[in-house]
């Protein structure tokens, strides 16, 4: 059985968002105060997230796993977890999202259990500039992470970035650059609607037209693929001749839906077939009550092939997920 949608694309990318928790407040994702979040009680277990993993990667065809939250470092198993994970047969590739702040130690145990590659969020390299974004005044530990990750083998280290406009949107070269000197690749994601205050305004967005013009006014930027980038989000380009490049994710301005490989699996056991779904799934519930695996794979089947042909941001109809992006996984 394979995750097959009613357009035909096949989903073998499968998000785990491990936490809804998260021990940063980025001004573009949740307040000052941060969120109620899920009660333990609702939360995955260890032996159930890992239960879900192996039905996805040994009977649904799932062959990579990106390990998300919330911040997925303060899962206190997560070691555990990627050990585990690793070990499944066939081995599915095994990455991770973090803001950073707990890499400089967990890196080296991550990579002895398994896990293959990291992506790191930073969205400036001004120290008082990330306290104002992030409501913490920690970059330091974010850019320690990061050298920790290289060090550990975790390569090659991806740094995701958000430009937010009147607030970061001149750093877009200086972010370059420093991912280039330092052997990172660097990934411009535009800000999509997925923050808590549901403030999230069209026209605040750096789009990825502008990504563009701010970076070729220091650089010179030549497509990296001789082929369609297939069900990679990012577009991506070499950087003045390479062999460094720059991934550009225009998420809302140029949807890849059409072509989208991606599921996710949330904290407490949700299935969502779209990152922007309203509806979700429930394995928790049925898992808990006694399903076995078999009826848990056609529950997950019939949750993916329900998914729309396109996330619809711009459509008069588009409501904003109810989930923050901190709640449903990135």
């Amino acid at each position: 059985m394979r995750l097959t949608d009613s357009y035909g694309r096949v989903a073998t990318d499968l998000r785990v968002s491990l936490t809804d928790r998260c021990n940063l407040r980025c001004t573009y994702c949740m307040p000052a105060q941060g969120l109620d979040w899920l009660p333990t009680e609702r939360i995955l277990t260890d032996d159930e997230v890992l239960r879900l993993v192996t039905l996805a990667v040994t009977r649904l065809g799932v062959t990579e796993i990106r390990l998300t939250g919330g911040e997925p470092t303060l899962r206190p198993s997560l070691v555990h977890l990627v050990e585990r994970m690793a070990a499944l047969s066939p081995r599915p590739e095994i990455s991770l999202t973090t803001n950073g702040l707990r890499l400089s130690d967990l890196a080296p145990r991550l990579a002895a259990v398994g896990l293959d590659r990291v992506n790191v969020s930073l969205d400036t390299l001004r120290a008082d500039r990330f306290a104002r974004i992030t409501r913490r005044d920690r970059i330091e530990d974010v850019l320690a992470g990061m050298a920790a990750a290289v060090d550990a083998g975790l390569t090659p280290v991806k740094v995701n970035a958000v430009l937010v406009r009147g607030l970061n949107d001149d750093e877009a070269a200086p972010l370059l650059r420093f991912c280039l000197e330092h052997g990172y690749e660097l990934r411009f994601i535009e800000q999509m609607p997925l923050d808590a205050q549901h403030g999230w305004r069209r026209a605040e967005m750096v789009t990825a037209a502008e990504i563009m013009e701010l970076l070729r006014a220091e650089f010179s930027l030549e497509p990296a693929r001789a082929q369609a980038r297939g069900s990679a989000p990012a577009e991506l380009f070499m950087v003045d001749g390479g062999p460094g490049t720059v991934g550009v994710i225009g998420s809302v301005s140029a949807p890849f839906c059409a072509a989208c490989d991606r599921v996710r699996l949330t904290a407490d056991g949700q299935v969502r077939n779209c990152l922007f779904a309203r509806e979700e799934s429930d394995l928790r519930g049925p898992m808990r009550a006694g399903a076995d695996d078999d009826d848990l794979a056609v529950l997950w089947a019939r949750a993916v092939e329900g998914k729309r042909a396109g996330h619809g941001i711009d459509t008069p109809g588009f409501r904003q997920p109810d989930r923050p992006m901190s709640a449903i996984g990135g």
